[in-house]
Protein backbone atom coordinates (compact mmCIF):
# COMPACT_ATOMS: atom_id res chain seq x y z
CA UNK A 1 0.00 0.00 0.00
CA UNK A 2 0.91 3.61 -0.80
CA UNK A 3 0.84 5.80 2.16
CA UNK A 4 -2.78 6.49 2.98
CA UNK A 5 -4.97 8.91 0.86
CA UNK A 6 -7.63 9.54 3.73
CA UNK A 7 -8.14 13.14 3.45
CA UNK A 8 -7.53 13.20 -0.31
CA UNK A 9 -8.99 13.91 -3.39
CA UNK A 10 -9.04 11.08 -6.48
CA UNK A 11 -9.26 13.37 -9.44
CA UNK A 12 -10.21 11.27 -12.25
CA UNK A 13 -7.74 11.08 -14.99
CA UNK A 14 -8.61 12.07 -18.46
CA UNK A 15 -8.19 8.44 -19.94
CA UNK A 16 -10.32 6.58 -16.97
CA UNK A 17 -13.59 5.96 -18.91
CA UNK A 18 -14.84 3.72 -16.57
CA UNK A 19 -18.82 5.27 -16.08
CA UNK A 20 -19.30 5.01 -12.59
CA UNK A 21 -15.75 7.30 -12.18
CA UNK A 22 -16.19 9.37 -15.57
CA UNK A 23 -14.37 13.07 -14.76
CA UNK A 24 -14.98 12.40 -11.20
CA UNK A 25 -13.65 13.59 -7.89
CA UNK A 26 -13.58 11.53 -5.08
CA UNK A 27 -13.04 12.18 -1.33
CA UNK A 28 -11.12 8.98 0.44
CA UNK A 29 -12.27 9.22 3.43
CA UNK A 30 -10.85 5.42 4.69
CA UNK A 31 -7.92 3.51 2.96
CA UNK A 32 -5.50 0.85 4.88
CA UNK A 33 -4.19 -2.55 4.12
CA UNK A 34 -7.70 -3.86 3.68
CA UNK A 35 -8.44 -1.02 0.83
CA UNK A 36 -9.86 2.40 0.64
CA UNK A 37 -13.44 3.85 0.91
CA UNK A 38 -14.61 7.28 -1.01
CA UNK A 39 -17.50 9.47 -1.84
CA UNK A 40 -17.91 11.29 -5.29
CA UNK A 41 -18.26 14.32 -4.45
CA UNK A 42 -19.69 15.80 -7.96
CA UNK A 43 -21.97 13.89 -8.91
CA UNK A 44 -25.34 15.17 -8.03
CA UNK A 45 -28.23 12.31 -7.60
CA UNK A 46 -31.42 14.14 -9.14
CA UNK A 47 -33.10 13.51 -5.90
CA UNK A 48 -34.01 15.98 -3.36
CA UNK A 49 -32.43 15.50 0.37
CA UNK A 50 -36.19 15.76 1.83
CA UNK A 51 -37.21 13.15 -0.53
CA UNK A 52 -34.40 11.04 0.47
CA UNK A 53 -34.71 10.88 4.02
CA UNK A 54 -38.73 11.52 3.89
CA UNK A 55 -38.88 8.45 5.63
CA UNK A 56 -37.16 9.59 8.90
CA UNK A 57 -37.55 13.22 9.10
CA UNK A 58 -40.03 15.47 8.00
CA UNK A 59 -38.22 18.57 6.24
CA UNK A 60 -39.11 21.11 4.20
CA UNK A 61 -38.78 21.39 0.88
CA UNK A 62 -35.11 22.39 0.13
CA UNK A 63 -33.29 22.99 -3.71
CA UNK A 64 -30.44 20.99 -1.34
CA UNK A 65 -29.81 17.65 -3.43
CA UNK A 66 -28.35 13.84 -2.60
CA UNK A 67 -25.02 12.94 -4.11
CA UNK A 68 -24.02 9.69 -5.67
CA UNK A 69 -20.93 8.69 -3.75
CA UNK A 70 -20.39 5.38 -5.86
CA UNK A 71 -21.54 2.23 -7.02
CA UNK A 72 -21.53 0.31 -4.14
CA UNK A 73 -23.76 0.09 -1.09
CA UNK A 74 -25.79 2.35 -3.45
CA UNK A 75 -28.72 1.89 -0.21
CA UNK A 76 -26.24 3.18 2.43
CA UNK A 77 -26.47 7.05 2.84
CA UNK A 78 -23.37 8.97 4.16
CA UNK A 79 -23.13 12.77 5.59
CA UNK A 80 -20.18 14.87 5.59
CA UNK A 81 -20.19 17.70 7.35
CA UNK A 82 -18.17 20.43 8.92
CA UNK A 83 -19.28 20.28 12.42
CA UNK A 84 -16.19 19.50 15.10
CA UNK A 85 -19.48 18.59 17.74
CA UNK A 86 -19.85 15.73 16.34
CA UNK A 87 -15.96 14.71 16.00
CA UNK A 88 -16.09 12.30 19.17
CA UNK A 89 -17.87 9.35 17.27
CA UNK A 90 -17.17 10.07 13.74
CA UNK A 91 -13.62 10.62 12.18
CA UNK A 92 -12.44 13.52 10.66
CA UNK A 93 -11.63 12.78 6.97
CA UNK A 94 -9.73 16.30 6.48
CA UNK A 95 -9.27 19.80 8.34
CA UNK A 96 -12.81 20.91 8.88
CA UNK A 97 -13.98 17.61 7.42
CA UNK A 98 -16.41 15.51 9.24
CA UNK A 99 -18.02 11.55 8.07
CA UNK A 100 -20.66 9.81 9.66
CA UNK A 101 -23.78 7.65 8.46
CA UNK A 102 -25.33 7.12 11.72
CA UNK A 103 -29.44 7.97 11.66
CA UNK A 104 -28.33 10.36 14.82
CA UNK A 105 -25.64 12.33 13.07
CA UNK A 106 -28.02 12.62 10.17
CA UNK A 107 -30.96 13.76 12.32
CA UNK A 108 -28.56 16.42 14.23
CA UNK A 109 -26.78 17.90 10.98
CA UNK A 110 -29.81 17.56 9.05
CA UNK A 111 -31.91 19.47 12.00
CA UNK A 112 -29.10 22.50 12.98
CA UNK A 113 -28.67 22.99 9.60
CA UNK A 114 -32.44 23.65 8.57
CA UNK A 115 -32.91 25.52 11.73
CA UNK A 116 -30.85 28.33 9.76
CA UNK A 117 -27.35 26.93 12.08
CA UNK A 118 -23.49 28.07 9.68
CA UNK A 119 -23.38 24.08 8.68
CA UNK A 120 -22.29 23.03 5.62
CA UNK A 121 -23.34 19.18 4.93
CA UNK A 122 -23.79 16.63 1.79
CA UNK A 123 -25.86 13.46 1.62
CA UNK A 124 -24.17 10.84 -0.71
CA UNK A 125 -25.98 7.44 -1.86
CA UNK A 126 -23.58 4.65 -1.79
CA UNK A 127 -19.57 4.79 -1.85
CA UNK A 128 -16.58 3.98 -3.97
CA UNK A 129 -14.67 1.43 -2.76
CA UNK A 130 -11.43 -0.73 -3.71
CA UNK A 131 -10.06 -4.11 -2.35
CA UNK A 132 -6.52 -4.63 -0.69
CA UNK A 133 -3.60 -3.13 -3.61
CA UNK A 134 -6.50 -2.05 -5.86
CA UNK A 135 -6.62 1.61 -5.85
CA UNK A 136 -2.51 1.28 -5.55
CA UNK A 137 -2.54 -0.67 -9.31
CA UNK A 138 -5.20 2.33 -10.34
CA UNK A 139 -2.71 4.62 -9.33
CA UNK A 140 0.46 2.98 -11.01
CA UNK A 141 -1.97 2.59 -14.25
CA UNK A 142 -2.20 6.78 -13.97
CA UNK A 143 -6.03 6.59 -13.67
CA UNK A 144 -6.32 9.13 -11.13
CA UNK A 145 -4.38 12.00 -9.61
CA UNK A 146 -4.05 12.75 -6.35
CA UNK A 147 -4.76 15.98 -4.03
CA UNK A 148 -5.01 16.62 -0.79
CA UNK A 149 -8.47 17.20 0.08
CA UNK A 150 -10.09 21.08 1.05
CA UNK A 151 -13.53 22.08 2.08
CA UNK A 152 -14.47 24.50 -0.57
CA UNK A 153 -14.40 21.98 -3.46
CA UNK A 154 -16.38 19.25 -1.08
CA UNK A 155 -19.04 22.02 -0.48
CA UNK A 156 -18.47 23.83 -4.30
CA UNK A 157 -21.98 25.30 -5.29
CA UNK A 158 -21.45 24.11 -8.48
CA UNK A 159 -20.30 20.94 -8.39
CA UNK A 160 -20.41 19.96 -12.24
CA UNK A 161 -17.22 22.96 -11.93
CA UNK A 162 -15.22 20.34 -9.34
CA UNK A 163 -13.42 18.10 -12.15
CA UNK A 164 -12.53 21.13 -14.22
CA UNK A 165 -11.15 23.06 -11.18
CA UNK A 166 -9.26 20.37 -10.33
CA UNK A 167 -7.62 19.47 -14.00
CA UNK A 168 -6.87 23.25 -14.25
CA UNK A 169 -5.43 23.57 -11.30
CA UNK A 170 -3.09 20.08 -11.53
CA UNK A 171 -1.63 21.82 -15.16
CA UNK A 172 -0.91 24.87 -13.35
CA UNK A 173 0.83 23.42 -10.90
CA UNK A 174 4.59 24.01 -10.97
CA UNK A 175 5.67 19.91 -10.37
CA UNK A 176 3.60 17.22 -10.81
CA UNK A 177 0.84 15.79 -8.32
CA UNK A 178 2.29 13.30 -6.02
CA UNK A 179 3.20 10.05 -7.69
CA UNK A 180 2.02 6.64 -6.35
CA UNK A 181 5.48 5.23 -7.62
CA UNK A 182 8.45 6.25 -8.54
CA UNK A 183 10.97 3.32 -10.24
CA UNK A 184 14.46 3.53 -8.30
CA UNK A 185 16.26 4.21 -12.02
CA UNK A 186 14.68 6.58 -14.44
CA UNK A 187 15.51 4.14 -17.00
CA UNK A 188 12.71 1.51 -15.91
CA UNK A 189 10.13 4.45 -17.07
Amino acid sequence: MTKSLAGHFLIAGKNLRDPNFFQSVVLIVEHNDQGAMGLIVNRPAGIKVNQALQGHFKLPESDMEVYTGGPVERNALFIIHDSSEYDQKHSSVAPGLYVGNSAEIFEKVVRRAISGEDLKFRIFAGCSGWGPKQLDGELERGDWLVSPANMSLVFHPDPYEVWDLMIDSARRSPGPLPAPHIPPAPDWN
